[in-house]
């Protein structure tokens, strides 16, 4: 039998009057075996969302995928918790995804401005960033939660409500999500850092008078990711590079070839212009309007925010306070713990520069006061998926870095600083989206809300340091330069490029300008720019995977007879797809552990392996792979 939520869930009653799912009987969901599995999600997501985030430059929101998980976990080890534990547990998924989806942003920055850092400083300032925004979200929970019930609709939080209160037909989404990570798993193995016996990149590059190029990475997590966003995400990711390979590209390469003993390309001079290959035209100038498109469509994001950033804070300081919206001394402590922890990290990262510490941390205290209103308030009208958090990083990074230059900080330590106090501030938004989204499951179930804030607090703890070793992990990797890096980073090579081209007063301005007016052309044009300037920066190997994975979604929806049976295949589909990120991430990790530590030494493969031929055929295993399951799912697979 489908349970469903009574139609006050959604609106047409005041907050204060909604009766939950669960109205009655005790309201904690928790105890330990519930608190373990959840640290074990939380480890599970925060690592599969950074790896997978690094790839590709999107991430996946783990609310559902946790309450899957969660709804198999509880009915083995806690079967007496029910729907309360299930709730914490894909509240703490969720943890370990948000903080992920925000420290990947600026962390790796870091590294790619050629700097390092350790792990207490990473851990540190996400810690202060996570506590805080979770301390500053709970103060303004109930205007958020509970009297803009049926006003901010929370469009995720009411589909993972959803899937708890359905949560009886999880062993089918289980099943899928196994089926998956099998793949994911299997093909990562043959492809990737295990055994590496088969190319899986499929490769075509032209030098000659048209310079172009265009690749396809046969990778599961990307596939999984193209079925999970759809077709109008990957459509426009993927004809931005197109416009990149096919236009920007040949036009750059036929008018440096027409110079003689023309100078050498800007930021690397063993090239002469006119002597350039793809892969320098891509580098040295196509890299930087990309990064460009992004600084301007961040910005657009923040200006475009500046009428919510109002009324969120209009509103929070005017909300009327109705009896039981008394701070808990939980959430007391967590927002000082916050703000503590923050200031201990301002001192540390500021390399003895007592000013430095004090100022900036006041400063990055401030800003993530803001933006974190607006987070809570955005997520209740989009959702985390779709929540700007580039684009409010961007407006806070510039900020800070105009008073670093007005400062006279413009060394590569007081970069690395820079980012560091960025780091804090982009976690302290990502927790917030997460955290609000989580409470507001919590509230339409009927859970405690108490509970759930210190459980999502531990997650974020948890998160932020599988995090911060997974990107030290990584290090070697991430600070690649060239052609084939392993790992795009697309938003933290733009954080690194437009603070330490300020602060240098050396960026190649003429791209970055060409790049925001494309951006401010994009938006005119009402085209999601943010999205389509992350595909104009991405390899094109990475978009053409994922346009092939929206393409199997798309072929499912038109096959299907009925929409019904739509519903079914799509429900199955991403379920399968999120294993896919999850088997492709997880196991991409393990063999990187592995090589690192020596255990695996592999030397890639050779022959017919190592040839366009042997992609070909990995694509078209992958296909099968992922579409034939998804296309044998009969409805009454969720009946």
């Amino acid at each position: 039998m489908n349970k469903k939520l009574s139609k006050n869930a959604y609106g047409g009653i005041a907050g204060k009057d909604y009766v939950p799912y669960v109205s009655s009987g005790s309201k904690s969901g928790g105890n330990i075996a519930v608190l373990i599995i959840g640290i074990i999600l939380a480890v599970l997501f925060a690592a599969s969302t950074a790896y997978s985030g690094m790839k590709a430059g999107l991430t996946v929101a783990a609310g559902i995928p946790g309450s899957i998980l969660g709804s198999v976990f509880i009915a083995v080890f806690a079967k007496q918790k029910g729907i309360l534990g299930k709730n914490l547990l894909q509240g703490m998924s969720s943890g370990g995804e948000s903080i992920a989806s925000g420290m990947i942003f600026v962390l790796p920055a870091i590294l790619l401005i050629g700097s390092k850092v350790s792990f207490l400083e990473g851990f540190v300032v996400g810690v202060g960033g996570a506590l805080f925004g979770i301390g500053t979200a709970s103060l303004v929970y109930n205007y958020l939660i509970v009297e803009e019930h049926g006003k901010l609709m929370y469009p995720e939080s009411m589909a993972i409500s959803e899937t708890l209160v359905a949560s009886e037909g999880a062993e089918e989404s289980i099943r899928y999500m196994g089926i998956g990570f099998g793949i994911g798993g299997a093909l990562t193995v043959l492809t990737g850092s295990f055994l590496n016996v088969a190319n899986n990149v499929i490769s075509y590059v032209n030098e000659s008078f048209y310079k172009w190029k265009f690749e396809v990475e046969v990778n599961p997590l990307l596939l999984g990711i193209g079925f999970i966003v759809g077709m109008e995400v990957s459509l426009a990711m993927f004809a931005s590079s197109l416009l990149s390979n096919f236009a920007i590209m040949p036009l750059i390469g036929y008018f440096a070839s027409l110079g003689q003993g023309g100078p050498a390309v800007w930021n690397d001079p063993n090239v002469s212009v006119n002597a350039m290959q793809v892969k320098d035209i891509a580098g040295s100038y196509v890299k930087y309007i990309g990064a460009g498109m992004m600084l301007s469509g961040g910005l657009i994001s923040a200006v475009r925010l500046i009428p919510t950033i109002g009324s969120s804070v209009r509103e929070t300081l005017n909300v009327k306070t109705s009896k039981d919206t008394g701070t808990s001394s939980a959430e007391n402590l967590i927002l000082l713990g916050g703000i503590v922890i923050g200031f201990i990290g301002g001192f540390l990262v500021s390399g003895g520069n007592i000013l430095m510490a004090v100022i900036v941390s006041i400063l990055s205290l401030l800003l993530s006061l803001l933006f974190v209103i607006v987070s809570g308030r955005l997520t209740g009208t989009i959702g985390t998926s779709n929540l700007p958090v580039s684009g409010m990083t961007i407006a806070s990074i510039v900020i800070v870095t105009l008073l670093f230059v007005g400062m006279g900080w413009k060394s590569i330590g007081d970069n690395r600083s820079l980012l560091l106090f960025g780091t804090f501030i982009v976690t302290a938004i990502a927790a917030a989206g997460g955290y609000s989204q989580s409470q507001k499951v919590t509230f339409i179930v009927g859970g405690d809300k108490n509970e759930m804030q210190k459980y999502f607090a531990v997650a974020s703890v948890v998160g932020v340091a599988v995090v911060t070793g997974v990107i030290l992990l990584l290090s070697s990797q991430l600070a690649m330069t060239g052609d084939n890096v392993p790992f795009a980073l697309p938003q933290a090579n733009l954080m690194s490029t437009l603070t330490a081209g300020i602060m240098s007063s050396k960026l190649p301005w003429v791209m970055i300008i060409v790049g925001a007016v494309m951006g401010g052309v994009l938006f005119l044009l009402k085209l999601p720019v943010m999205t389509v300037a992350i595909g104009f920066y991405l390899p094109i190997s990475t978009t053409s995977i994922i346009l092939v994975g929206a393409l199997i979604r798309l072929f499912v929806e038109k096959v299907s007879k009925t929409e019904k049976e739509k519903e079914v295949k799509v429900s199955n589909g991403i379920s399968l797809s999120s294993g896919l990120v999850a088997g492709g991430s997880i196991i991409g990790l393990i063999g990187i552990i592995l090589q690192v530590s020596g255990v695996i030494k592999g030397s890639g493969p050779s022959g017919f392996a190592a040839t366009n031929g042997m992609a070909f055929i990995m694509l078209i295993i992958l296909v099968i792979l992922a579409a034939v399951p998804i296309l044998k799912s009969k409805v009454k697979d969720v009946e």
